[in-house]
């Protein structure tokens, strides 16, 4: 039961961290995109950077889940 549990805590895991690295490649074409806003583009690059941390903080988080199992 619980190998089951730390699975599907991989998975879930797993699709936040692509929902986070898919959002922040999304952030740095708009922060490197010259015909936007300076603002916009500033706030991008600082969504990127965060998203950037999600991102890391949800693949540590599945490889942990993915040892338990």
């Amino acid at each position: 039961m619980e190998s089951i549990k730390q699975g599907v805590n991989y998975v879930s895991e797993s699709v936040q961290q692509a929902v986070h690295g898919t959002s922040k490649e999304a952030n740095k074409d708009v922060a490197k995109d010259s015909d936007a806003p300076i603002g916009t583009r500033a706030s991008a690059a600082k969504d990127a950077l965060s998203d950037k941390a999600h991102e890391s903080k949800h693949d540590a988080k599945a490889e942990a889940h993915k040892q338990q199992i």
